[in-house]
């Protein structure tokens, strides 16, 4: 059993253990899904990606501070309980999810974009996560009594996330740089078969606590599905503003809309796990499972227009 959920009185004092078999399936998970998108990546990605800066200062933007902005404005105006607005802004300070490659190629999307813009928001992340964490949830006075207890230290934050995604990186580029043949194989294996094990991941812990998540659900349902929403309207219409082309609107929307909610998880339980804070918890993992819900409709729906607007 990975999640074992004690319930009291309110969502703020539920209790969730993670032992620590469940822990290292979702480090290697998380490892090997960003190994397997690295397969695809190359130098020339970040070649293209700088010769046109705006588009890399606007995915950029988009992510590690658009977004991190509206989730702040949404965790003031909603005023929901303190371990739920921490799981809020935890999330907006994870990079964008990887599965959004293959959103945005299903979206008729930029996915060229989007694989160089995973590959680079990875490697701003082990700075831009622990400060935006630190930032943001400082600023909220609430969550802020949260972090003071946790005293948390933004270099083992940023440690944690460059072994999780910056080694993966760079060991999938050397894969592909070296052993071509061998990186194009393990791609078409690696990308399907890690996310499917990181949704069983998911599915297997929370069936095991139905009956809690079922009874504790409402306190983060609306709130995290309008916060997902706003992530893709938030990088939909600043790319639109920008003046970035249709396909690139679509692929600013997704990356932004679609959070890298695993590596949320992997924080809480390495981080925060101890003060049982089963409302951020709760906001996380409902993150993981909507946002690629809502990440697949909205590019399904994308996918069944056949007229090609460009801006």
């Amino acid at each position: 059993m990975f999640l074992n959920i004690n319930i009291n009185e309110h969502v703020d004092k539920v209790q969730i253990n993670f032992d620590s078999g469940g822990l290292w399936v979702l480090n290697i998970t998380l490892a090997i899904i960003m190994y397997g998108v690295a397969l695809g990546i190359t130098i020339d990605d970040f070649k293209r990606l700088f010769k046109n800066p705006k588009i890399v200062l606007v995915g950029i933007f988009s992510q590690f501070v658009l977004f991190p902005l509206i989730t702040f404005i949404l965790v003031y105006f909603i005023n929901p309980t303190p371990s739920i607005a921490l799981g809020m802004i935890m999330v907006a300070a994870c990079p964008g999810g990887n599965i959004s490659n293959f959103m945005t190629q299903l979206a008729g999307g930029n996915a060229a974009l989007s694989v160089s813009l995973t590959a680079f928001a990875t490697l701003v992340a082990v700075l831009m996560t622990p400060i935006n964490l630190s930032f943001w949830g400082n600023l909220y006075e609430p969550t802020s009594q949260i972090l003071r207890t946790v005293q948390l230290d933004p270099f083992t934050l940023a440690k944690l996330v460059t072994l999780i995604l910056g080694v993966p990186l760079i060991l999938g580029m050397l894969t592909r740089k070296y052993y071509k043949n061998l990186a194009f194989k393990l791609a078409k294996i690696l990308r399907p078969v890690s996310i499917i094990i990181f949704l069983i991941f998911i599915i297997i812990a929370f069936s095991q606590n139905l009956d809690v998540f079922s009874e504790f659900i409402h306190y983060v349902f609306f709130i995290v599905i309008f916060h997902n929403i706003m992530g893709y309207l938030g990088g939909f219409y600043f790319a639109k503003a920008m003046r970035l082309n249709y396909f690139d609107q679509k692929t600013l929307a997704i990356e932004t809309g679609i959070q890298n909610s695993g590596l949320g998880l992997l924080l809480y339980f390495n981080f925060f796990n101890d003060l049982g804070l089963g409302g951020m918890a709760l906001c996380i993992a409902f993150w993981g499972i909507w946002d690629i819900a809502s990440g697949l409709g909205l590019a399904y729906y994308w996918s069944l227009k056949t007229t090609k607007i460009t801006t």
